[in-house]
């Protein structure tokens, strides 16, 4: 079976413009005597490969520990595209990947410079997907991403942003893309694969 691993290396990370940068400090060094290594680590939540809950853009919005486990885990369906989605991109997309596994039309991920507006995130919400995911650090334009993020994530649609999908060719996946359980969080890393069926 082969393994794609679609996480970006979190200290090399892109950053979304005004987050904070990750970073690392060492606190315990073998070679300067201690007995073991032990690394201090600073992020956002939002930093690297990682989800956005629903409390990230909604005031009573579910945070990661509220969220089930089931809508990061299980088949998704991997589309390249390009440019601004509207509706009916998000409409034939949401057919192709139906066509190949209606199972796989629940979690959506889009290689490619692509971001999606709202008539798209609506049309996503409305037809009850659990997971829409893309490379960008934002799944909306970049200079307002509010609106799209409201969209899904007020459908409880969580958004696995910034991953990496270059050698990964179009198709149908089992994808784990369970974030780390930071609980009481808008986000959380995570360690996103996509396995071959």
């Amino acid at each position: 079976m082969k393994i794609y691993d679609i996480t970006q290396e979190l200290f090399g990370c892109v950053v979304f413009p005004g987050d904070p940068k990750p970073e690392k400090q060492a606190v315990l060094r073998i070679e300067e005597g201690a007995v073991c290594n032990l690394t201090k680590v600073s992020l956002c939540a939002h930093n690297g490969t990682h989800i956005d809950e629903p409390w990230h853009f909604c005031r009573d919005g579910k945070t990661v520990e509220q969220i089930s486990l089931e809508k990061f885990i299980g088949k998704c369906y991997v589309a390249e595209a390009a440019g601004e989605l509207m509706a009916e991109d998000a409409e034939k997309l949401l057919r192709k990947a139906k066509k190949a596994d209606p199972e796989s039309a629940r979690r959506l991920l889009i290689k490619g410079a692509a971001y999606i507006s709202a008539g798209a995130a609506k049309v996503f919400a409305e037809a009850g997907i659990w997971l829409f995911g893309n490379e960008s650090q934002t799944v909306g334009p970049e200079d307002a991403p509010a609106e799209v993020h409201r969209i899904l994530l007020g459908a409880e649609v969580v958004l696995l942003e910034g991953i990496r999908l270059g050698e990964v060719p179009e198709g149908v996946y089992l994808l784990n893309a369970a974030p780390i359980n930071l609980g009481g969080c808008d986000g959380a890393p995570c360690r996103a694969v996509l396995m071959e069926l």
